[in-house]
């Protein structure tokens, strides 16, 4: 689809922020996407115009017309991300070019126009830039970023919509799982699959995460914090959670995440955790790992951890993988020795406790 050139951003400050006092308030406890910064960003695409009206403007509802295309042909992607307060009080994201990339993917796989990285990241750093006096100071707080894009023409018809309107919205985040770092426990999903071959698993589109609400729904049932998916075809490998990657680290120094056919989200903090694994001597492994394996290997020892990882959570640890057959226990049932080491050597570089030799790192200001 059509590019026009980089725009420039206007920048329409909101006239009522939360005062001081109390955004301080509400970010001792900011828990996880419930509280919102004062402002976001705004960019249209239009066929024939491109990109245009990019802006940084006061946070507010969008109003939407009945017949908009998103609410009836689902043309919509997201991406998550975190701006962090480094140890010497400067701001800075982690790969933000990553998930710039994948956003590009994302719209090619759903038909949509694909935003400039320039762009993308030009979007982010303002609005950070503006709110930045949201980032809890807490431990482990961050500003996470949901840039997302929808179909925004007013038509019904099953075509690639002609008008897109891309956002940016800011939430001060704290823990993902009230838990914190406690292993948690997996619900198995026998009944729902998240994706097929062929379909939008590789994409970080919403209509993913909607298939995959009733198996969620499902696992906190069963007292369980997150559903695992198995493949659609012969239903027996492993593949993500509802919203996160998986590895499994066994006895003979392999770690171990299911391959990128397709049906999987390529996580960046997947990679990340693949890079760092490597460095720790281990070797790394993308193969096909069916559930009833997973199970023999916890009984017999030669699976020693497992955790789950995204940017929303980072690491977490798995501890119990329960389903309407029983349910097996992964080592002791708590956090593994390995994945805490992976998750602190991740979030030392993160937060620029430790060198960053590979540049993932980017300070803002």
């Amino acid at each position: 689809m059509a590019e026009s050139s980089v725009q420039q951003f206007s920048i329409e400050k909101t006239d009522s922020p939360v005062a001081k006092a109390d955004r301080e308030k509400l970010l001792e406890d900011p828990g996880f996407g419930n509280l919102f910064t004062d402002h976001m960003t705004m960019i249209r695409w239009s066929e024939g115009q491109g990109w245009h009206d990019a802006r940084v403007q006061k946070r507010e509802a969008i109003q939407m017309d009945p017949a908009s295309s998103v609410l009836h042909y689902a043309q919509e992607i997201f991406e998550g991300m975190k701006a962090y307060r480094l140890e010497d009080g400067s701001t800075a994201l982690f790969r933000p070019e990553e998930n710039a990339k994948r956003f590009q993917a994302s719209a090619r796989r759903m038909a949509m126009p694909e935003l400039p990285v320039n762009m993308f990241m030009e979007s982010i750093e303002k609005l950070v830039d503006i709110d930045r006096d949201w980032i809890p100071s807490i431990e482990g707080g961050s500003l996470y970023l949901r840039p997302f894009m929808f179909a925004s023409e007013v038509f019904l018809g099953v075509r690639p919509a002609k008008q897109y309107l891309y956002l940016v919205i800011a939430s001060p985040a704290g823990a993902y799982f009230k838990k914190g770092s406690s292993a948690v426990t997996i619900w198995v999903s026998e009944d729902y699959s998240r994706a097929a071959p062929g379909g939008t698993g590789a994409a970080k589109c919403g209509g993913n995460y909607a298939a995959s609400l009733v198996a969620q729904a499902e696992a906190i049932k069963q007292d369980c914090d997150q559903v695992v998916f198995l493949d659609a075809a012969e239903h027996k490998w492993v593949e993500e959670l509802g919203g996160m990657n998986l590895f499994f680290v066994m006895d003979d120094g392999r770690l171990i995440t299911p391959p990128l056919t397709g049906t999987i989200l390529p996580g960046i903090t997947r990679e990340s955790i693949m890079t760092l694994a490597r460095e720790e001597g281990l070797t790394v492994s993308e193969e096909l790992y069916s559930i009833d394996q997973w199970e023999a290997d916890a009984k017999s020892g030669a699976l020693r951890e497992t955790f789950a990882c995204g940017t929303a959570a980072v690491v977490t640890s798995v501890g119990t993988v329960k389903s309407s057959g029983g349910s097996f226990t992964i080592g002791s049932g708590g956090p593994g020795q390995l994945t805490e080491k992976l998750r602190s050597r991740l979030v030392d570089i993160q937060r620029g406790i430790a060198p960053d030799n590979h540049s993932w790192v980017k300070r803002l200001f």
